[in-house]
């Protein structure tokens, strides 16, 4: 296998500037799920991987998921199916990806335009979706065509899933992977999935695990309307002040959670989870950096790293109804509305989350006494994912990471949430692998977006080496 992988590395050299190229028409469509005067070119988008993956000689399905809820008339882009082989005798490997991204617009403090992929002297590429997902995703039809290229055997047969909605709730994924399961995805042995970041910029992880999401609203209201505060300030209760107390019982600002009973949900440290802390490649130093300030809750990197990983956290996100714009305004605001997170781990069940939450708002806005009214909501909950980084689907990347970096990975969890992640390994039943290609520096969803050449190349040749490694990783 090795003289293989060395030709299937070259070609990759070979072929970066075409790679490259690619991921630059990619780029130039700007595909945003959230603005519905985009969603042509969302479509675009869509149709542009269809065409490439038609001329590796993929076989394509597009499936319409139908109208987007809440946007009368505006349909869902194209989810995309592929297939690439279909030996009975190799491995099937489901990988899955989005192509639309996040809003991005020059005067929001973009250095180069979020359109055109711009390489700097540091071989940085700056675009809007390099990154995320775009990158990763071509990656995998990268892959494919280095393969040909080089006259090497596909190792696998690949099962491609790319969706144009992840950026606004992934919408009529879910019904799709579960309807599929045991149809178009039935083959799969395993599930690849590369749409997160290493912990740092040198040393490339594995991940298996990610914490889950419940985010909450809570409107308070009293007035019939806005008031002024010269004339009613000091005569009404303010929905504001209300609101901000209740806010102040949720979190202190050294991040415990002060609802009762939430810890208790939590599943116990682990010897064996907390030794795997000591030997990740991160310090706190990189933590600082990428706060850019040292406004930090823990002082040593295990305390921050199972904070960020293996702990609930509370988020205050923002207010809706008050006074943001700039200038003095002296208006009470009649209704306000608060938004705020729990991100979820194991052993945290979200409808135990949810009866903790709401009990704790209803007894803290009882002590208030206040006459104005409360109206708690979940506005929608992701479970958290945890995999076994011991099943052969790990094995396989873990010797691929050694094979491209020289590095035994890191195996981490993430802080962030990928709902699809669960949907896949609840619907097909099989081990997700979550390989990431970019950098913990690219600033996705931020400005000045990138992805490194280093890690888009070398990336290519770890999810081609990944696949090589599943065909001869021996069934446990």
């Amino acid at each position: 296998m090795a003289p293989q992988l060395d030709t299937y590395f070259k070609t990759v050299d070979e072929l970066a500037d075409q790679f490259i190229d690619r991921l630059r028409k990619a780029v130039a469509i700007p595909s945003v799920s959230a603005d519905p005067d985009l969603r042509p070119k969302v479509v675009e988008m869509g149709l542009f991987l269809e065409k490439e993956l038609l001329a590796l000689g993929a076989t394509v399905e597009k499936r319409y998921p139908g109208e987007q809820p809440g946007f009368p008339g505006l349909q869902l882009p194209p989810i995309i199916l592929s297939r690439y082989g279909s030996d009975p005798k190799k491995r099937t490997i489901l990988v899955y990806g989005h192509y639309d991204v996040q809003p991005a617009l020059k005067e929001d403090g973009w250095a180069t335009d979020p359109w055109v992929l711009t390489v700097d002297e540091k071989d940085r590429m700056y675009g809007r979706g390099s990154t995320d997902d775009k990158g990763p995703v071509l990656g995998w039809l990268n892959a494919i065509e280095a393969h040909q290229k080089a006259g090497i055997d596909f190792p696998v047969n690949l099962l491609m899933c790319f969706e144009g909605m992840e950026e606004y709730g992934s919408e009529g994924l879910d019904d799709l992977i579960i309807a599929e399961a045991k149809k178009y995805f039935k083959d799969a042995d395993a599930v690849c999935i590369s749409d997160n970041y290493w912990l740092g910029t040198e040393k490339p992880c594995l991940t298996y695990g990610l914490r889950g999401c419940s985010y909450y609203s809570v409107e308070v209201t009293g007035p019939g309307q806005d008031l002024h505060s010269g004339v009613y300030g000091g005569t009404v209760v303010e929905p504001m002040t209300d609101l901000v107390n209740l806010l102040g019982t949720l979190v202190d600002n050294k991040g415990k959670i002060l609802i009762e009973g939430l810890s208790d949900l939590v599943a116990p440290l682990t010897e064996e989870e907390q030794s795997l802390y000591g030997d990740i490649a991160f310090t706190m130093d990189d933590l600082y950096e990428s706060l850019g300030s040292k406004t930090t809750i823990h002082e040593k990197k295990e305390e921050a790293l199972m904070a960020r990983w293996r702990y609930p956290s509370l988020s205050i996100h923002g207010i809706e109804g008050a006074f943001s714009a700039p200038g003095a305004k002296t208006v009470i605001p009649a209704k306000v509305t608060a938004k705020f997170s729990i991100r979820t781990v194991p052993n945290m069940q979200p409808d135990e989350v949810d009866a903790l939450v709401f009990k704790h708002i209803h007894k803290a806005w009882e002590k208030l006494n206040t006459k104005n009214k409360v109206k708690p909501e979940l506005m929608h909950a992701g479970k958290w994912w945890v995999a076994s980084p011991k099943h052969w689907n790990f094995s396989a990347a873990t010797k691929a990471v050694q094979s491209v970096f020289g590095v035994t990975p890191d195996f981490t969890r993430e802080g962030g949430s990928i709902p699809v992640t669960l949907t896949f390994e609840q619907a097909t039943g099989k081990n997700v692998l979550l390989l990431p290609m970019g950098s913990s520096t690219d600033a996705a969803h931020s400005i000045n977006e990138k992805l490194d050449k280093r890690n888009y190349i070398e990336g290519t040749k770890l999810l081609g080496s990944y696949l090589h490694h599943v065909a001869e990783e021996p069934q446990v």
